[in-house]
């Protein structure tokens, strides 16, 4: 039975938000965790979750305006249950090494805060990271943040500590 996919709540007295971008297409295997779209208000920019394993159906689309609580989609599980509880090869293709880079970005700090500085590494450059290793601490006068690799291959570091 698909699981339906709510706009969150987004902060004290703000009531909708804009989509801003789907990570997945319509019809991808998703897995628990993956962050599945991004919303944006004048406030906070949201990322929603995947609440369970499944086929992602999307409901609505990036630049609509959607409230609290609004459908934005569903998750089918019983399409795992249905693939022997197996991953499709999307899910599977994203922790496979493609030659292609892929970019680690600064995440959404928190409201006002708009830059921060590199506190440390975990890995040198050079090194072959897996999906999900947290390869830096990031610091802010507000908050410390352990950005993870978003894909599995080998690091290459463009921006020092400090």
């Amino acid at each position: 039975m698909p699981v339906p996919i709510k706009v969150p709540t987004l902060g004290e007295s703000v009531t909708e938000a804009i989509i801003a971008n789907w990570k997945f297409a319509d019809g991808d295997y998703v897995q628990l965790d993956d962050v599945l779209v991004e919303l944006e208000t004048d406030k906070v920019s949201v990322e929603v979750a995947a609440s369970q394993a499944g086929i992602l159906s999307i409901g609505a689309k990036p630049g609509d305006t959607v409230a609290v609580g609004d459908p934005l989609g569903t998750i089918d599980e019983t399409a795992q249950k249905a693939a022997g509880g197996k991953s499709a090869p999307k899910a599977k293709a994203s922790k496979t090494p493609t030659g292609e880079s892929k970019a680690v970005n600064v995440p959404t700090l928190g409201e006002s805060v708009t830059e921060a500085i590199v506190a440390n590494w975990k890995f040198a450059d050079g090194d072959n990271v897996k999906v999900d290793d947290v390869l830096v601490e990031l610091e802010t006068d507000k908050v410390s943040v352990e950005v993870a690799s978003p894909a599995m291959g080998v690091l290459s570091i463009s921006a020092q500590p400090g």
